[in-house]
């Protein structure tokens, strides 16, 4: 079986920790490490993970984990693991991604240029419009507008944007989860979904189209409802997934509910990729304290999502 790409993240958070960790939680799994040789290995040494660092990507698996560190001395270590990683998906050396996390600060002031890592795999993999979600535990969720201020959320939510959220989103549940019918709830912005224009006047005239739409081309979408109610529904076990308006509004649900069992999951790729649903945790880095709860969940929903094998999930 190809393996997966596992990029680390930010050699000076705890990436390095969490990948070691789950690997020898899961020496079961077939993974190619791509990223700093020496955050890695330290690591690997500190917890008893025997690793091997090679120079290209392996044509076998042995018993030490390969780690395959891009050395670029023009980017950092963690996009340029990034990038070879992509590749290695693209390919089909690899058969899907999992990343760890990169600090998006430290990155910027490096001149690196996007907002995250959806926007970078979007580039690389030519796909102009990726859609995050996170999915793993009980709840999952897709975003329509992800990392801006709020006050410039209402301008962000078009019809057009809660169109293309509703559709890639039940294309992936289809394509990739196995869902027959995936049912889809969607939030409103405002309280009350707006409550017939009283509490502002997006709801009615720019989300409820999107829905009417995606229903005409077969989707089985409900909403715009409150968030609350949204939720309500799909932790009922009433709807697959949640399309949230923004950031907070499907994060401090789903992470109340499932943090360290949720996993970033990019929609939209051609490539499955998966990510821990956490920072790079500065203030416990290098302590042997982090939890690799994450860091298994991702691996865990990216060979399920690869594993042409695997039976449908509740469709």
């Amino acid at each position: 079986m190809r393996p997966l790409a596992l990029t680390p993240g930010d050699p000076g958070g705890v990436g390095p920790e969490v990948t070691v960790k789950a690997l020898i939680a899961r020496r079961d799994a077939a993974v190619v490490v791509v990223g700093d040789w020496p955050a890695v290995s330290a690591e690997a040494v500190r917890h008893g993970l025997p690793v091997t660092r090679v120079q290209a990507w392996p044509a076998a698996l042995g018993e030490a984990v390969p780690v395959l560190d891009p050395g670029d001395e023009v980017e950092p270590v963690e996009v340029a693991a990034i990038r070879v990683a992509v590749a290695a998906c693209l390919d089909g050396s690899a058969r899907g991604l999992v990343t760890g996390p990169i600090h998006k600060a430290r990155l910027a002031a490096r001149g690196f240029p996007h907002p995250g890592h959806t926007d970078f795999l979007g580039v690389l993999c030519r796909v102009s419009d990726p859609v995050m979600a996170f999915a793993g535990g009980k709840l999952m969720v897709a975003l329509v507008t992800v990392h801006l201020p709020l006050r410039a959320v209402p301008d962000a939510v078009t019809t057009e944007r809660v169109l293309h959220t509703i559709r890639t989103a039940d294309e992936a549940l289809r394509e990739q989860v196995g869902l027959v019918r995936p049912r889809l709830v969607v939030c409103g912005l405002n309280p009350h979904a707006g409550d017939q224009g009283l509490l502002g006047t997006e709801d009615r005239d720019v989300i409820a189209p999107a829905v009417a739409a995606a229903r005409e081309e077969g989707v089985e979408a409900v909403g715009p409802v409150s968030a609350e109610a949204a939720f309500l529904a799909a932790a009922g076990g009433q709807a697959d997934l949640v399309v949230a308006m923004y950031h907070d509004q499907g994060l401090v649900p789903l992470k109340l509910v499932d943090f360290g069992r949720s996993v970033n999951w990019t929609l939209g790729l051609p490539i499955v990729r998966t990510s821990v649903d956490h920072g790079t945790a500065d203030d416990i880095a290098g302590q042997g304290r982090a939890d690799p709860g994450s860091m298994l969940a991702a691996l865990a929903w990216a060979e399920r999502l690869t594993d042409r094998t695997a039976r449908p999930a509740g469709g």
